[in-house]
């Protein structure tokens, strides 16, 4: 199948899979005598691994790992295993920062129902952050 083809299968655009070919994502298609590039199923298989690998958070470096895993003739299945928990124990993470940021959040918002615009200082920004931190 033609880029085009391959595009519409799995989603992904034509510059997108031309740079997944740069990043040695995706092996480079053939060329058909026209120069076109020639895609075969393998290409959609891995173009649709790819796709959902990012779906669960994986960058392009890790899917990279993965596939060079695969590629040395192991199966990755520890490997991916060890990535999602990291992945997961990020997203506990930014949960635990994202809880404490609300509560900043609350707390200034809360502050802010009761300071007078007028005891603003000229020489300060704004007193509703400001005065949280004094």
């Amino acid at each position: 199948m033609q880029i085009r083809d391959l595009a519409t299968a799995s989603g992904a655009t034509a510059q997108t899979i031309r740079f997944y070919e740069r990043r040695g994502l995706l092996d480079p298609a053939e060329r058909e005598g026209n120069g076109y590039r020639r895609y075969d199923d393998a290409a959609l298989s891995r173009l649709r691994f790819i796709r959902s690998a990012q779906t669960a958070g994986l960058t392009l470096t890790e899917i990279g790992s993965i596939i060079t895993v695969r590629e040395a003739g192991e199966v990755p299945c520890g490997h991916v295993s060890d990535l999602l928990a990291a992945k997961l124990a990020d997203v506990h993470r930014h949960q635990q920062e994202l809880a404490l940021l609300e509560t900043e959040l609350r707390h200034l918002i809360e502050a802010s129902q009761s300071l007078d615009p007028n005891n603003c200082e000229a020489g300060s920004v704004c007193h509703v952050i400001t005065q949280s931190h004094q």
